[in-house]
């Protein structure tokens, strides 16, 4: 095989895993499917995937090892996602039930979500999260060889951005089909409820989080 297939084949395995696992990524987008809609949980999981590949870029240029050098880089990144997901979770507490149509719209609200909304609901909860910093330098500098050249790892970083959009799609599509709509719409209330002390929760975890050298 391959050196360039094998070091690929290997972050994919650890990586794999990664996705699956559950955390403030999902739980954007299991809220963006229940309350605002197929497109919109959709948009949000490119957003998610837009900012997976900003921290593999970073971490390429080097500014990752910065980072997880900086107690104050790091403490800024790590307190501005807390307060983002904090603030989501007041939202989703303040929200009560939402009334579903067919088009994915929120009956009683002004417009649909704007696309850059769904998109940046997505990108600023996963930007704002300080672990990918450690995450991607600990399986790059694991798993891929120095002298690998930088688009090879840049192009490792587009098929994992691609398989974490893939997946949340996935998760989009079914969470959205109309027996789950129509579960969403008797259980609104609790959802938005329940969505809210997650979020909240992720964001106190999020706060517990400390820097290691």
């Amino acid at each position: 095989m391959h050196p360039y297939l094998f070091e690929l084949a290997s972050l994919m395995a650890v990586f794999s895993f990664a996705i699956v696992v559950p955390g403030a990524d999902l739980a954007m987008v299991i809220r963006q499917s229940m309350v605002a809609g197929r497109r919109e949980a959709i948009l949000t999981s490119f957003g998610i995937g837009t900012a997976l590949m900003f921290h593999v870029t970073y971490t390429i240029l080097g500014l990752g090892l910065v980072i997880s050098q900086s107690i104050l880089a790091f403490n800024i990144i790590k307190w501005c996602g807390v307060a983002y997901l904090v603030y989501i979770g007041i939202q989703s507490l303040r929200a009560g039930r939402i009334d579903l149509i067919k088009t994915g719209e929120a009956v009683g609200e002004k417009r649909r979500q704007s696309a850059l909304t769904a998109f940046g609901l997505g990108f600023m909860a996963n930007a704002l999260n300080p672990k990918p910093v450690f995450f991607f330098l600990s399986i790059f500098s694991t798993v891929v060889a120095h002298d690998t050249p930088g688009v090879m790892k840049f192009g490792y970083g587009l098929v994992m951005a691609s398989a974490l959009i893939a997946w949340f799609v996935v998760v989009s599509f079914f969470l959205t089909t109309p027996s789950m709509r129509s579960a969403f719409q008797r259980a609104s209330g609790a959802i938005n409820k329940v969505s809210g002390l997650v979020f909240i929760g992720f964001g106190l975890k999020l706060a517990a989080t400390a820097h290691t050298r």
